[in-house]
């Protein structure tokens, strides 16, 4: 079990987004009205959901947002400081909204998501380099794609400069990212929807996979993992393909497993754990997270979780993934 003075240290530069969940019959089609079963209001953005995932499961974890200067972006301070996330860079705008995503969950637990930005867009370079301290403090930086791609590549290029390992998962997917992006990731962690996106290749077999894995790694990535829903993930890097699987689980709700899996494998991986192990951990942590309904509701806390998913981590400068 890891103990407070062996705590792994995470940045995560990213969105903060309140989640106004419509549960629906099934998805629904462009120009339909559906009436829904029920509905909940949750906090979200892929990054807060990342940040919170590593503070459940023990890590201390500062994030790197801006919120807007409402209600909702009060509420969202006050839910990291309950999740236990290090708010001294979460900063407040008066010029937009809290950004907020509207999703709807069908029966089978699968999800669409619209996402209004708000004060996330506002996220500037200069506000990556007030909060030098924090993410030269971590052994991990943890990236997505809601923020400005200007300012996650400050942020990247700060890490890099630092000796900090970073995990970039490239979500929402844009298929004309800069090979700079992929230098400076250690890992690119996208999904299937997000890897066909960003080589317009396939994903339907583990053959395919590894293909469009090594396109993103003939970019400059340092390693690819790519997560497959039930069918767990694969590792790519320059050496090796291994694929990692999960248990057979009945999900009730998918939305936020992603994110799951992200601040799973960047706790682990700052625990020392190899990430061979890291990636079979956060899959477990995934596949617990879609058995519940909402986001970060959903995700397990350290007490939650069999003991034997903290077992064996032991904090170190840069753990055994070493920087590309």
């Amino acid at each position: 079990m890891i103990t407070p003075a062996t705590q792994p240290r995470i940045c995560v530069v990213g969105s903060s987004n309140v989640d106004l969940i419509s549960y629906v019959p099934r998805l629904p089609r462009p120009g339909e009205t559906l009436r829904g079963s029920r509905f909940r209001l949750e906090y979200g953005g892929k990054g807060a959901n990342q940040a919170v995932m590593a503070a459940k499961l023990g890590g201390q974890v500062a994030m790197v947002a801006k919120v807007g200067h409402d209600a909702f972006g009060k509420n969202m301070l006050a839910n990291f400081h309950t999740c236990g996330v290090d708010t001294q860079f979460v900063l407040s705008t008066s010029q937009a909204f809290s950004g907020v995503a509207s999703i709807a969950v069908g029966p089978d637990g699968e999800n669409s998501i619209t996402v209004v930005a708000g004060a996330n867009d506002l996220l500037t370079e200069a506000d990556i380099e007030a909060a030098r301290a924090v993410i030269g403090g971590a052994q991990i930086l943890i990236c997505q794609l809601e923020v400005p791609l200007k300012t996650t590549l400050a942020a990247l290029a700060l890490a890099r400069n630092l000796n900090v390992r970073t995990i970039v998962n490239p979500a929402p997917a844009q298929p004309d990212l800069p090979e700079k992006l992929y230098a400076l990731s250690n890992i690119v962690c996208p999904n299937e929807t997000e890897t066909e996106l960003l080589t317009g290749q396939a994903v339907e077999t583990m053959e395919q996979a590894e293909r469009a894995a090594r396109i993103l790694l003939k970019r400059g990535a340092g390693a690819v993992v790519l997560t497959l829903g039930s069918r767990g993930s694969l590792l790519v890097t320059a050496e090796e393909t291994i694929h990692v699987p999960v248990a057979p689980v009945d999900p009730v709700d998918t939305t936020g497993a992603g994110d799951a899996f992200v601040g799973s494998l960047a706790y682990f991986l700052a625990a020392d754990l190899t990430i061979m192990e890291a990636m079979r951990r956060a899959n477990a942590i995934a596949a617990m997270s879609v058995q519940s309904p909402g986001t970060q509701s959903s995700f397990p806390a350290a007490a939650d979780l069999p003991p034997s998913l903290l077992q064996g981590c032991a904090c170190a400068t840069h753990g055994s993934f070493s920087i590309q």
